[in-house]
């Protein structure tokens, strides 16, 4: 009878805090990623989901949707968070590109040199720039929170040969998204853009209808790319993969001040968890590739200026052809060079 009366007891104390709890959650929010519990995004909505509930102490809840219950793709999410029925969405700047065309200054090749200067960019105004075009664009609907990772960086990677220098993609056929930037920088290397979308590029592979990608080691091993004869990787890293994290505008600002600050630094333990899970992950994958017979090149520093000096007509033609285009670049190498001047002091400082 004791053990039964302190069950009950139990129970009624688990239910009353239930209700507490439900009862505190002034704020719902619904987010949604269009990937896998094995993807950074993933990662980074854990993290945000912890910091928020937590540090708001029960007032927000946050619900995760991962894969494509709410919406199956850049445009159709963005809308939900247009109009509120998502609250929070993570898209690449492939699949912003049709709404915010500027968001592909983030593909323009070799700007950013490494983790390092990326990071730093893409914490400061740099962000707060693009998230004010985007409020202007969506008319005050679509709030850009913070540019994660998604992936690490972008490589060229092929079925053919070693690449070393941008000559040696002359020729190839390589896969690209839809979206202009990425094949005028494939043009610019002076072989041939082939837009496939990705669930089919694994037998694009294997039937030669493409000969190559631009993609991080994560993503070319988690879909098993060299099963389909993709052998050659080269560490140019022409661009950084950022996630951008959107969040319908009206949600934030109808928060008091305080559960909006709970909100901002979520996104950046969020962002913080999404620059670290790539390279965690790039290690095992960067091992397997090789033990699985892979060619892995690091080009030296006079080979990767070359790639770089290849890549510059696309610097004009994004500026020339893009929305916005101007403005984005600035603010983009404005960015990149304080950051740059910031870590050569830091070094200064620390190696001496």
């Amino acid at each position: 009878m004791l053990k039964g009366l302190t069950t009950a007891a139990l129970t009624a104390a688990l239910l009353a805090g239930s209700a507490i709890t439900a009862a505190a959650q002034d704020f719902t929010i619904r987010a949604t990623a269009n990937s896998n519990e094995n993807d950074e995004d993933y990662d980074g909505l854990v993290v945000f989901k912890n910091h928020v509930e937590n540090a708001s102490n029960g007032r927000i809840a946050v619900e995760l949707f991962i894969g494509t219950q709410l919406c199956s793709g850049g445009a159709e999410c963005l809308q939900g968070v247009s109009d509120g029925s998502i609250d929070v969405f993570v898209t690449t700047s492939g699949g912003a590109a049709g709404i915010f065309p500027y968001v592909q200054v983030l593909d323009l090749p070799y700007l950013m040199s490494d983790d390092r200067v990326a990071e730093h960019v893409l914490s400061g105004d740099f962000t707060r720039t693009m998230r004010d075009m985007a409020l202007e664009d969506s008319g005050d609907t679509i709030r850009i929170m913070t540019i994660g990772n998604t992936g690490g960086w972008r490589n060229f990677a092929n079925t053919q040969r070693r690449v070393t220098q941008p000559s040696d993609l002359e020729g190839l056929k390589i896969r690209t998204v839809v979206a202009d930037l990425p094949q005028e920088v494939v043009k610019a290397m002076g072989a041939a853009p082939t837009p496939i979308s990705w669930p089919e590029l694994f037998t694009s592979f294997q039937t030669g209808v493409v000969d190559g990608s631009k993609n991080g080691i994560t993503d070319i091993m988690g879909m098993k790319f060299p099963d389909a004869g993709l052998q050659y990787v080269t560490l140019d890293g022409h661009a950084y993969m950022g996630a951008i994290w959107v969040m319908n505008n009206e949600k934030f600002m109808g928060m008091p001040e305080d559960m909006r600050r709970v909100v901002v630094d979520g996104f950046s333990a969020l962002q913080q968890a999404t620059f670290a899970s790539p390279k965690r992950k790039s290690i095992q994958a960067y091992q397997d590739f090789v033990a699985g017979g892979g060619d892995l090149y690091v080009p030296t520093p006079d080979e990767k200026a070359a790639f770089r000096d290849a890549a510059a007509p696309v610097f004009e033609w994004f500026q020339e052809n893009v929305d916005g285009g101007p403005a984005i670049y600035e603010a983009l190498t404005t960015a990149v060079a304080e950051a740059e001047a910031e870590l050569n002091a830091a070094y200064e400082a620390d190696l001496n």
